[in-house]
């Protein structure tokens, strides 16, 4: 039997409490997306309504704005929800009646196409065809973003350039021009690297279609740009110092802390840890078993001992209880307070000259710095790589290999005792 529901993409939380007032009133007044979510046969659809309402006006119950005199646009709002419903049920229904096998994806492009949010595409001009494409793709929403950014770049190169930007024009003067155009504004080699990198997956989807027959950015001198980013990891003192922290009266940073440790011992990415809960518990609780949301890899994990002593403290796996964004605040904090505080200084290119700069290491410690910080110190303990990346769910050794950040210290205590060097 098919349901439609609606939530919030951050919606409030029992933390939230836990905010001062002047965060509080940031976050319940700043609009959030609203998303259909529509399960059918043991699927899901997942999809972004485009409409944005301040958390503190959406009825959880009734998952519609409250009739509030401080959100007066809540009967339209209300009414757009009600219309996708009813559509979603109407082309759901409409499947089966056609004898079509119902599947998120097509009733993702059906129900674009009901609420006329598909663009024609332009059979010459690439930026209207990248529109297409972030309007009408089933990718996930880190993606799409991705995709985005890089078509306003496009954009404002051919605002600033005054040229077309169609496929014939995707040629190496296109390339010189364009990347010209990023270092003069100071973007870092990875981002220009990356601008290009969609550029050739835009063209290739196009060559596809045969809207164009343009091979030019398949020249070897068309290349993706890109240095190997500089970015931190925690040793399993620095995990110790923050695993040790006594938090019993700041409960937001508890919870926080322990989902952070979390990762920091199964590797697994915020997109993950936020699916989490005790049906992924195996083994008498020795192992943890997921299907990782960004490869489909399924993954079985040993619980490390501090994993363990999480679980029993919550008497089960404790539920994410903030966004990302916010996790990443609240662990510079915690950093600060476990006091990691050594000196890291990063290097990377912007506008064609090579830039230094010095750090306190807690002033960047972000979620992700737990994945690098669990195959970096599963490969400090001689675990081999083939054997780590069946648990971080990478698919070749040079993914893999970008996330070992050993220092030239770590590598040599670490060879100290080889017998090579005895």
């Amino acid at each position: 039997m098919a349901n439609v529901s609606f939530i919030l993409k951050e919606p409030l939380t029992e933390n939230s409490k836990q905010l001062t007032s002047e965060t509080k009133d940031s976050k319940t007044n700043k609009g959030t997306l609203v998303y259909l979510i529509f399960r059918f046969n043991s699927q899901k659809l997942k999809y972004s309504t485009g409409q944005k309402i301040p958390a503190k006006f959406w009825n959880k119950e009734k998952q519609r704005a409250k009739e509030s005199r401080q959100f007066p646009q809540h009967a339209e709002f209300n009414s757009y929800l009600n219309i996708i419903e009813s559509k979603i049920n109407t082309l759901y229904r409409k499947c089966l009646n056609d004898e079509k096998v119902p599947t998120p994806e097509l009733l993702r492009e059906l129900l674009h196409n009901s609420l006329n949010r598909s663009a024609k595409v332009n059979k010459h001009d690439l930026t209207a065809f990248i529109e297409h494409i972030i309007n009408t793709t089933v990718k996930k929403p880190n993606t799409v973003k991705n995709y985005t950014q890089t078509l306003k770049q496009l954009q404002a190169f051919k605002k600033a350039t005054k040229q077309g930007l169609n496929f014939e024009d995707i040629d190496l003067n296109f390339y010189n021009q364009f990347t010209d155009y990023c270092q003069k504004k100071n973007l870092s080699i990875n981002s220009i690297g990356n601008y290009i990198k969609n550029v050739k997956v835009f063209m290739n989807d196009a060559l596809d279609r045969k809207l164009h027959f343009n091979i030019e950015y398949k020249n070897k001198r068309f290349k993706t740009l890109e240095e190997d980013s500089e970015s931190i990891y925690l040793n399993t003192n620095e995990i110790d110092l923050l695993y040790n922290l006594d938090l019993s009266n700041k409960p937001a940073l508890d919870k926080v802390r322990d989902i952070f440790i979390i990762s920091c011992y199964t590797g697994l990415r915020y997109s993950d840890l936020i699916n989490l809960s005790n049906d992924n518990l195996i083994e008498q609780t020795t192992k943890l078993k997921i299907k990782t949301e960004k490869t489909g890899e399924m993954v079985i994990i040993p619980l490390h001992p501090y994993i363990k002593q999480i679980i029993t403290k919550y008497k089960g796996i404790p539920t994410h209880p903030i966004s990302n964004q916010k996790m990443n605040d609240y662990l510079k904090d915690l950093g600060k307070l476990a006091k990691i505080n050594e000196q890291v200084t990063l290097s990377s290119t912007r506008g064609g000259i090579k830039q230094s700069e010095s750090f306190e290491k807690y002033k960047l410690i972000t979620m992700h710095t737990a994945r690098r910080s669990f195959a970096t110190n599963a490969f400090m303990k001689d675990i081999p790589a083939i054997a780590i990346m069946k648990l971080t769910g990478h698919r070749t050794e040079k993914a893999f290999l970008k996330y070992i950040k050993i220092t030239q210290e770590d590598n040599a205590n670490k060879l100290f005792n080889h017998p090579f060097f005895k």
